[in-house]
């Protein structure tokens, strides 16, 4: 069943992001900046993983510098790999030299490989989202105008005044995504984005994904944020990662396609809110009918789409 229609979300304008995690070379990736500002994208994000893409925060000063009003972000820092204290003086200095256009993303960690190449213990699950919620506290408390004291079972501050602070007020956007009930509750309680992900606790994206990238998980999904934010949730933006988006005259070839790799059914790759496949207008009517049923008004596609998606974001910000 479709869960609860969530009006408050229903007339919020659409954002469509761009995430690129690296190029051949500096030209190429302040190219690729300027590109998503001039095709319309209202976010540009770097990814933070430990195999073959850029730093972070590097990658998003660098794309500032040639950018004057696209947003800027990371989906996501991951919480193991930086202490919150250092990763909260880093955004704070990324929102002060972009003139307050970072949105700051935090995960808890999925990817195996980072953590089985780098030596990084990976935690059970719980132990990694609990921790989250600490630094987000941590990062957030740091932000704020008094000093921070804190001491929690993971962190431990003590009267630290966070400098810089933000050039946003009262703090830069936060993002928190999730597939699972546990972490959507803490993005509900804390953030101001929450990502509706595929759930990640088999370490990668494949075909036992499916379960969790159907139209009636999102809808759970949905629910459980619902539920956890209580009297907040009209104030949060629900964003999807869109896994495959492609401009095409066959979007059922293409659903035929890429089903398998997703383990999904052919209906449900139609279906799934983590892919947009048809003509423009056929994917534009699949946003309306997505923010309606579900709240999705925030999309971030690949970079590898970026242009040929570039006439559904022109159309997105039409209406």
């Amino acid at each position: 069943m479709p869960s609860e229609p969530p009006s408050p979300h229903t007339a919020r304008p659409f954002r469509v992001g761009v995430q690129a995690s690296s190029a051949a070379s500096g030209k190429e990736w302040r190219d690729v900046a300027k590109e998503a500002e001039d095709l319309g994208y209202h976010v540009l994000s770097v990814a933070d993983h430990l195999d073959d893409q850029f730093a972070t925060a590097p990658a998003i000063m660098a794309a500032a510098d040639v950018t004057a009003n696209i947003r800027l972000g990371a989906v996501v820092f991951c919480n193991d790999y930086h202490h919150p204290v250092v990763l909260a003086k880093e955004a704070a200095t990324l929102d002060l030299l972009t003139d307050g256009r970072l949105e700051f993303g935090l995960g808890a960690g999925w990817q195996k490989s980072d953590y089985t190449t780098s030596g990084i213990p990976l935690d059970e699950p719980k132990r990694r989202i609990d921790r989250l919620e600490e630094a987000l506290t941590v990062i957030t408390g740091l932000w704020a105008p008094e000093p921070l004291t804190f001491a929690g079972e993971h962190y431990r501050v003590r009267g630290l005044d966070g400098r810089p602070k933000p050039v946003q007020s009262p703090r830069p956007p936060l993002f928190v995504g999730g597939g699972g009930k546990h972490m959507l509750s803490v993005a509900a309680r804390c953030a101001d984005i929450v990502g509706l992900n595929i759930d990640m606790r088999h370490g990668r994206i494949g075909e036992t994904s499916g379960p969790t990238a159907t139209a009636e998980a999102t809808d759970h999904k949905v629910a459980w944020v619902r539920e956890a934010a209580g009297g907040r949730f009209g104030d949060i933006e629900l964003q999807a990662r869109i896994h495959l988006a492609a401009v095409t005259d066959d979007r059922l070839g293409l659903a035929e396609a890429v089903a398998p790799a997703l383990g999904l059914t052919t209906e449900q790759a139609l279906e799934t809110p983590h892919g947009l496949g048809g003509t423009v207008e056929q994917i534009v009517e699949q946003c309306l009918q997505r923010r309606e049923r579900y709240g999705i008004s925030y999309l971030t596609i690949s970079v590898d789409a970026m242009r040929e998606f570039a006439p559904v974001v022109a159309a997105l910000r039409a209406l």
